[in-house]
């Protein structure tokens, strides 16, 4: 009979899996035919996946007295707030970051030309007086000084750029607007036009105006730029004022609401811009969560045929955990972005680990003869220590991820440690008391697993340690040489500025016809690939070329519309600075897991750890370079995951050597180790193997944005296995001549 204890903890269990569904249901917001939201989603889409803009804008606040520099970010960030709010952009995000940058998240937005209008537009309004003196004029155009005068050039539709000789002072200016709207003009076609209406003292200051210069024109400039210069026809009392200039409908709501909105305190300026649009998003979360599902497929499949009914168990605690990762999104406010279903998939395939970390215990305990109940409970208490390290060093790395990474790439690190965490729940609390429950209810006295080994392995690793440091160190050289030798072209955008382009044809494209747009606006030398399919294609250019660009794909190419599916760009101070952050990550991520694996081992066993994963993290740049994949913040979070994962398996047969040292009286140091390389090699093969299905899923299922990702991780973990056996476990043996018990926490 099943105990009082165990039927709570069953209860207690599906108690949570029916809340995690309760507050991920249901998880995506559902559109009618129109793209309008009819339901909204409980988990939060990152824009890489629905579609948006990122927006970095630098406030420029040097020329600013000291009084107005305290506040001018904060009014900067309320003015664009403002803005955007009339926009109905829903969920909007604009936050300050540090002293002179605001960050602004604008989720559905696609219209990347109006929305960077909105947001960086200074809107600095003047009404300035225009001569009507010819030969002044004239002098102007000549580039000869006009005292009090400026010459300036209005876009006067078909008749071109006209030149205006305009008053450098402005006795009006747009801090007296107190409403802004669009209009509709009663002549003509009904041509929309930007109304106007000021405060007391602006409406006196204009009737003045006005009443004293009639018969001449008066200038309206916005940013510098003359927008219309109508004729006063009579004194306009009243503080009402109308701005004419060929609008569309949106230019002029967009003018009156900047307008209304108040001009920015100080310049602005886009330091970092990234777009993805409606398609792409479309296609990434098509390609992520078919990557998912056929992962998660491949897993539990396997486990089944592998571990028959205790794979059952663990396929429940795997699926609980998923539940568990969405959850926590959904009741956290949490984003799921496209490194996130990344960080889903990986964590499906590790969170297998420590099953069959237990699993291989609970065979070791039953082939001593043991009972299954206490096979269990032994093979539970003696893989425990195993799998906490195994997941914490993992933790770490995810946290400094989070810690110093960006973007899409810190919903990586929170997808990845929430499963983590959930994993320590699931696989060490939950599969145990299925068991229990099983053994009380069911009288289960039996479990079937398969083996991949037959008999213990007497394989001898350590004598082949010579030979594999050797051509490891070989294979990393020509890793860095390879990657020396490509310099700049190694990164991507984010690390060394500029602007990456991606455009979709309807029908195929040749390069040397975009190269000829290119080249027609004076960009003949930029970079020009195809991307997945002979319609789509990645131009990388050092500056922001794209309105110039889609404007003359516009004209050049009319029989061959197009969509931008996303544009990244990044200035170089900001290139440079996430570098530095990117290597910044890495150095303490690699920091980070050498002081915990010191603190549970040795010192010594820290280091070896460490030289291992550093091995890892060189080959998978090495091969990176190799195939001329361009490094980003998404592969820096690869190198992490594969730091973390690397040195995860070098801690369990760690583990197993502390271990060993306690329980084998005879045989040297060489021995214990290569005794718990073999007695771990079944574990270590599964372990990569099954993760290794998630990865491949992601590899070949993942969609374009995600390969160098999934590559990546693809090659770091199949050298991860390599490296635990012939690196990390040899090379403590040349640091212990003597057989020295490592500490036991």
């Amino acid at each position: 009979m099943t105990n009082r204890t165990t039927q709570w903890k069953v209860l207690g269990i599906i108690a949570i899996a029916v809340t995690c569904v309760w507050l991920i249901w249901p998880p995506f917001a559902t559109k009618d035919n129109e793209g309008k939201v009819v339901q909204k989603g409980k988990i939060n889409l990152g824009l890489d996946l629905q579609g948006g803009m990122h927006i970095v804008l630098k406030v420029d606040t040097t020329g600013l007295s000291s009084d107005v520099k305290k506040d001018a970010l904060d009014r900067a960030t309320i003015i664009i707030r403002n803005r955007i709010d009339k926009l109905g952009v829903g969920e909007m995000s604009i936050l300050r970051q540090g002293k002179e940058h605001i960050i602004i998240q604008l989720p559905g937005v696609t219209d990347r030309e109006r929305a960077l209008s909105i947001v960086s537009q200074a809107a600095h309004l003047e009404f300035r007086l225009v001569s009507d003196n010819v030969e002044d004029l004239k002098k102007a155009i000549d580039k000869q000084p006009v005292e009090g005068y400026e010459i300036k050039y209005m876009e006067n539709g078909r008749a071109g750029r006209e030149p205006l000789l305009v008053a450098k002072e402005s006795p009006l200016g747009g801090d007296t607007i107190v409403k802004a709207k669009t209009d509709f003009s009663s002549r003509g076609f009904g041509e929309p036009y930007v109304s106007l209406t000021f405060n007391s003292k602006g409406a006196q200051v204009f009737a003045d105006l006005t009443a004293a210069n009639i018969g001449k024109r008066l200038a309206i400039v916005l940013d510098g730029k003359v927008v219309s210069a109508p004729v006063i026809r009579s004194a306009i009392p009243g503080g009402q004022a109308m701005i004419e200039g060929n609008f569309t409908v949106d230019e002029a709501n967009d003018l009156s609401n900047i307008l209304e909105s108040g001009s920015l305190p100080a310049p602005v300026s886009v330091e970092e811009e990234r777009t993805v649009g409606p398609l792409l998003g479309a296609d990434s979360i098509r390609d992520g969560v078919r990557a998912a599902i056929i992962g998660t497929l491949l897993v539990i499949g396997f486990m089944i045929f592998y571990y028959r009914l205790a794979g059952l168990v663990a396929n429940f605690a795997l699926i609980l955990n998923v539940l568990i990762i969405l959850a926590c999104l959904s009741l956290f406010k949490g984003t799921l972005t496209l490194p996130g279903i990344a960080g889903l998939i990986l964590t499906i395939g590790m969170s297998v680990d420590a099953n069959v970390l237990i699993y291989e215990r609970i065979r070791e305990e039953l082939h001593l003869g043991k009972s299954l109940r206490a096979a269990i409970a032994s093979g539970y208490h003696r893989a425990l220590s195993a799998i906490i390290d195994s997941n914490l060093t993992t933790i770490v790395a995810a946290a400094l991820i989070f810690k110093f990474g960006t973007g899409p790439i810190r919903g990586f690190a929170v997808t990845l440690t929430i499963g983590l965490l959930a994993n320590l729940f699931t696989a060490v609390t939950c599969t145990r008391v299925i068991f229990e429950l099983m053994c009380d209810q069911f009288d289960l006295s039996k479990l079937n697993f398969m083996h991949i080994f037959s008999k213990e392995t007497h394989i001898d690793f350590i004598g082949k340690r010579h030979i594999c440091y050797a051509a490891s160190a070989i294979l990393i050289i020509a890793g860095i040489v390879l990657f020396a030798m490509r310099g700049e072209k190694n990164f991507a955008v984010d690390f060394s500025g500029g602007t990456l382009q991606q455009y979709m044809f309807d029908k195929s494209v040749k390069i040397d016809d975009v190269r000829k747009v290119l080249k027609d606006i004076g960009y003949g030398n930029a970079s020009i690939q195809q991307y997945g399919n002979p319609k789509e294609i990645i131009i990388r250019t050092q500056e922001n070329i794209s309105t110039k660009l889609s404007e003359t794909f516009r004209k050049e190419m009319k029989d061959n519309a197009f969509q931008i599916l996303r544009v990244e760009s990044v200035g170089p101070a900001v290139g440079k600075n996430l570098r530095q952050n990117a290597l910044l990550c890495l150095f303490l991520g690699l920091a980070g897991i050498t002081i915990y694996v010191m603190f549970r081992f040795d010192i010594k066993y820290g280091i070896a750890g460490v030289i291992a994963l550093i091995h890892d993290v060189f080959v998978a740049i090495g091969a990176m370079a190799l195939t001329h994949r361009q490094f980003d913040l998404t592969i820096v979070a690869a190198l992490l995951t594969i730091a973390g994962y690397s040195i995860n398996d070098t801690v369990v047969i760690y583990d197993r050597i502390r271990e060993n040292l306690r329980i084998v009286k005879k045989g040297s140091f060489s021995d214990i180790v290569n005794l718990s390389v073999n007695q771990m090699l079944g574990r270590t093969i599964l372990t990569t193997g099954i993760t290794m299905l998630a990865v491949v899923a992601l590899l070949v299922w993942g969609g374009e944005v995600l390969n160098d990702f999934s590559f990546c991780i693809f090659v770091g973990f199949l050298t991860g296995v390599y490296s635990t056996v012939y690196i990390a476990s040899p090379m403590v043996i040349s640091w212990h001549r003597k057989r020295v018990v490592l500490k036991t926490k």
